[in-house]
């Protein structure tokens, strides 16, 4: 048996290089797959994040979107309730419109039945007459005599016989007979009335005056004065005081004629007949009564009832009247 033969240094060196270059080839190859599946996984990662940007800026205009949709839903929701309010509203108007429709029509009907009663129109008739003749009545008790209560109660009592029709058509006439009564009654007590009230009371103030005759003191007369004062008595003659009873029962009875005249001439509202009465009373009393603070304030009241109208400020009427007699004559 044989020996093998020996290798030589110089074939072993190619296969060592060969075999490097292997493992760098396969070195080389691993690289390049490790590099390409980086990359290649970068890609997937950089297109997936791409994805999830885009899904989540269209998530968020779709949160937008529907949030903007449920503002304006909720808009929507409360434009309807508004208008069903304004709808409950407007059904509770014609609600009570229909209500106030049903009413007028039942009184319309009743209207309607009682025009149809034949002895309505009789009686209509026969209180309308009554109240021409008392709106006549009150226009001229005022105008010709100044009676005002008289035209008041006049007015009264037609717009009592008035209230008992129930014609629609005499609407205006109450309005207007209620505007006039308004005016009769805004003028106050009758000037009259408060002028006899006040010589009244003057004529039952005049017994309670002091009366006093002037007296002298016998220190400061004379002797002959005090002897012959039982013989001859000497006094003014203007301006003197009545005293004796005689000339006091004469002063009063001129008075009392004068009182009487200035009531007659307040009956008549004669202005200058009651000024003139009065201004004779006033020249009485300074005869009757010793100068006083009582005596001053009745003759403060005497100026000043001198001095009061007797007529009233007459308001303009007929227009009631008028307005029925073209009523009835449209008629």
């Amino acid at each position: 048996m044989t020996d093998p033969p020996a290798r030589s240094p110089t074939t072993h060196a190619p296969s060592r290089r060969g075999r490097g270059l292997a493992w760098l080839l396969v070195l080389a190859l691993v690289l390049a797959l490790v590099a390409g599946g980086g990359w290649a996984g970068w890609r997937w990662w950089t297109a997936q994040e791409a994805a999830r940007r885009v899904d989540a800026d269209g998530t968020v205009q779709r949160l937008e979107a529907l949030e903007a949709r449920a503002e304006r839903l909720r808009g929507e929701l409360r434009a309807q309730n508004q208008r069903l309010r304004q709808a409950e509203a407007t059904n509770r108007v014609l609600r009570d419109e229909l209500l106030g429709v049903g009413q007028r029509a039942a009184i319309l009907e009743d209207q309607l039945a009682a025009l149809a009663d034949p002895q309505r129109s009789g009686v209509q008739a026969l209180r309308l007459d009554e109240i021409e003749l008392l709106l006549g009545q009150g226009q001229q008790r005022l105008r010709l005599a100044g009676d005002l209560d008289g035209a008041r109660r006049a007015y009264a009592l037609a717009a009592q016989q008035l209230a008992g029709l129930d014609d629609p058509a005499l609407i205006d006439l109450r309005q207007a007979l209620a505007q006039e009564r308004a005016a009769l009654e805004a003028l106050g007590d009758d000037p009259r009335r408060i002028a006899a009230g006040r010589l009244d009371a003057l004529a039952a103030a005049l017994p309670a005056l002091p009366v006093q005759a002037p007296t002298t003191d016998a220190a400061a007369t004379s002797w002959w004065q005090r002897a012959f004062t039982r013989v001859v008595d000497v006094r003014r003659s203007d301006g003197a005081l009545a005293v004796e009873p005689a000339d006091r029962a004469a002063g009063l009875a001129a008075l009392q004629l004068e009182l009487t005249l200035a009531q007659a001439a307040i009956e008549r509202r004669d202005d200058e007949g009651l000024r003139a009465a009065l201004g004779r009373a006033d020249a009485w009393l300074t005869r009757l009564w010793r100068d006083s603070p009582a005596l001053r304030r009745q003759r403060d009241a005497l100026q000043e009832l001198r001095r009061l109208p007797l007529t009233p400020a007459v308001p303009t009427l007929g227009s009631s009247l008028e307005q029925l007699r073209a009523m009835r004559a449209r008629r």
